[in-house]
């Protein structure tokens, strides 16, 4: 095996310094939006043993009465943007227009969608374990003008 130059030592220590730096910024300062080099906040907090544990999820209705689970495959809406914004959309439901337009747009032969949402499943949980037990909490509904 070859040895390293004393060039390749600093520019190592160097491409470390400059790496352990960003992630102490990044854990100081940062967001989100920076990850590697920002918190992952999304995964930073934790539910009590005893406190429920939330499942958020958008529904549309379509015209012929079908409800649908809304997601990035056919509504082009990631649940994290979901979760993101609730507030926004529980103050401003008809945002939620938003996600019925990107639904009609990825699917073009389908009946378009009336109402729209946004919704999160409590799961009971007791001493850190399931019961199986849940309640919806409808935080939003759009419905189409009639």
């Amino acid at each position: 095996m070859a040895e390293l130059t004393a060039t390749g030592r600093a520019t190592r220590l160097v491409a470390a310094a400059v790496g352990v730096a960003l992630l102490l910024a990044g854990t100081v300062w940062g967001q989100d939006d920076k990850f590697p080099f920002g918190p992952f906040s999304m995964y930073a907090g934790v539910n009590g043993p005893n406190e429920p544990a939330p499942d958020t999820r958008v529904e549309g209705v379509d015209r012929t009465g079908r409800t649908i689970v809304l997601n990035e495959r056919n509504a082009g809406v990631r649940r994290a943007e979901i979760e993101g914004q609730e507030g926004s959309y529980v103050d401003d439901p008809s945002r939620l227009a938003r996600i019925a337009d990107g639904y009609q747009g990825l699917n073009p032969g389908a009946p378009p969608l009336d109402k729209v949402a946004l919704i999160v499943r409590l799961h009971e949980i007791r001493r850190s374990s399931a019961t199986g037990k849940w309640h919806d909490d409808v935080r939003a509904v759009w419905e189409r003008p009639a």
